[in-house]
């Protein structure tokens, strides 16, 4: 298996990807994707909207990856339009997903970015913050753990990959937060955001 160059694949979201796995699978209609999407816990990680899925199914088809096959009514519901994936399709998948996995990344998220920004709270404001951040992520470890208990058996592991790396993760983060927050506590770890904005100021004019 060659390691592929993650700049030279085609550029596919993450609803994209959904799409074009799902049609790996079989042919199915939209309405069939978004229930899968949710028996499966995906939309936990796509946020589903109807709108960004069938903006991806309208950019896939648009570019050769997929194509209608049939369209039908039943009873008063809207049409419904059946999908395939192309060959080009089943490539374009298998190449970006090699080069997901073999490359990593610093994807920055909301709380990377405020931990950069965290001297502009007091320590004790910041201990308060990371001590509900910790209640928080207790109770989503919770209901993740409690959501894989209920999958496995259904599905093979395979098939729960990401919600195991998303547990690995959110463990990880509660651990460091509860000694980062014990050190703020114990004032072990301490700063004053005058003290440093006037050492800026004096540096800068120095």
């Amino acid at each position: 298996m060659r390691y592929i160059d993650r700049a030279n694949q085609p550029s596919l979201t993450h609803w994209e990807i959904a799409v074009l796995a799902f049609l790996r699978e079989d042919r199915m209609h939209p309405y069939e994707m978004q229930r899968l999407l949710r028996e499966r816990h995906k939309d936990e990680l796509l946020a589903l909207k109807r709108g960004s899925l069938y903006h991806a199914i309208n950019r896939l088809t648009r570019d050769g990856l997929i194509e209608p096959v049939s369209t039908q009514r039943e009873g008063r519901r809207p049409e419904r339009t059946t999908y395939r994936v192309t060959t080009r399709g089943a490539t374009a998948l298998t190449e970006r997903l090699r080069a997901m996995v073999a490359t990593p990344r610093r994807e920055t998220s909301e709380f990377f970015a405020a931990l950069s920004f965290l001297v502009y709270l007091d320590p004790a404001d910041a201990a308060a913050q990371l001590n509900e951040r910790i209640r928080r992520l207790e109770a989503e470890i919770k209901q993740l753990t409690a959501a894989r208990t209920r999958l496995i058996g259904k599905v093979r592991r395979v098939n729960l990959l990401e919600e195991e790396y998303l547990l690995v993760l959110r463990r990880a983060e509660l651990r460091w937060l509860r000694t980062l927050h014990a050190e703020l506590r114990a004032d072990r770890f301490t700063w004053n955001l005058e003290e440093i904005l006037s050492s800026l100021r004096a540096a800068k004019h120095a």
